[in-house]
């Protein structure tokens, strides 16, 4: 178990809930498109917040761009985590807050190796 790339199977874990997030929003139900509009959202504003997502998932995906997917992932997850509790959701901020700090773990990992990359080692 030491052995296995936990930075990795992390990272494509992280990648793997962008992708369904992203599939969520583009193909929102009238549950979900129901709460964009009681959030004061525009209509079509779903399809921004999955395009989003799939940036992140696939910058994630991918090492060399891994920081800035994980950065775009922190902004998705802190504007989700904003506006449920700005609505008083207090208990909808729990997931998004949980995936920031996944995607923040993964940014600081993907920082540190392209730091160590750089000098190095």
């Amino acid at each position: 178990m030491r052995n296995l790339p936990w930075k990795s199977i992390l990272a494509w874990l992280l990648s793997a809930f962008f992708v369904l997030g992203g599939i969520g929003n583009i193909f929102a139900s009238e549950t979900i498109l129901a709460d964009y509009r009681r959030w004061g959202y525009p209509d079509g504003f779903n399809y921004l917040t999955g395009t989003l997502e799939f940036a992140a998932a696939l910058l994630i995906a991918y090492r060399p761009t891994r920081l800035a997917g994980a950065a775009l992932a922190s902004v998705v997850m802190v504007a989700a985590a904003g506006t449920v509790l700005s609505n008083g959701e207090f208990g909808h901020a729990i997931a998004p807050l949980v995936v920031l700090s996944v995607a923040l773990i993964v940014g600081f990992q993907a920082r540190k190796t392209a730091r160590d990359g750089l000098n190095g080692g």
